[in-house]
């Protein structure tokens, strides 16, 4: 009998971390969507996310990560630091999923960032 090999499954490479990065930092991390009662869909730095869903963005405290900060997430990948939101005080983060399914799933975890410089 013939054997075929699967295919190898490579990781996508944004969920790898990167390998120039500056502080490190475990936070808490929760999930939103774009599609809320009272959701314009814009983030606090301009960022449409109904016309860009595959726009990887978080929400962080200003104070802890200013707007505009390029980060990396475990198990989320590389995003931009584009939104703030109410709850999100200190070293809470909430990650951007467009599916609002998804981001019932992702739950709230503990996760690692880091600062890409």
């Amino acid at each position: 009998t013939n054997t075929v090999e699967e295919p190898k499954v490579t990781v996508s490479s944004s969920k790898e971390e990167p390998e120039s990065y500056g502080a490190e930092m475990t936070v808490t991390a929760t999930a939103y969507t774009a599609y809320c009662a009272g959701c314009s869909g814009t983030t606090a730095y301009g960022i449409d996310l109904r016309a860009n869903p595959n726009q990887k963005v978080i929400a962080v405290d200003p104070r802890v990560i200013p707007l505009g900060t390029r980060v990396w997430v475990e198990g989320y990948g590389e995003a931009i630091a584009g939104d703030t939101g109410g709850a999100i005080k200190g070293n809470k983060i909430d990650v951007f999923i467009p599916s609002h399914d998804n981001a019932i799933a992702w739950g709230v975890k503990e996760v690692k960032l880091r600062v890409i410089n």
